[in-house]
């Protein structure tokens, strides 16, 4: 079943992913422990924003987190 993201909750979880893409290309460019906290950071964050959403809509989480990526990396 594919999860249809929609709604503010939707730009919240895409920007969050973005966000998190964004300190991964930096801790490529960079690799300090400053870049990998940041990253690390922001990969919290998505990852905790996509289980909450995911339990509210009773939906898998790794579907949920697919749609994100997938809404994230390659907008239509």
């Amino acid at each position: 079943m594919a999860i249809e993201l929609t709604g503010e909750r939707a730009v919240e979880l895409i920007t969050l992913q973005r966000a998190s893409d964004a300190a991964h290309a930096a801790v490529r460019e960079d690799p300090s422990p400053g870049a990998w906290a940041a990253w690390r950071e922001r990969a919290s964050d998505v990852q905790a924003a996509v289980t909450e959403y995911a339990v509210e809509i009773g939906q898998s989480r790794n579907e949920v987190e697919a749609a994100v990526k997938k809404a994230a990396r390659y907008p239509e």
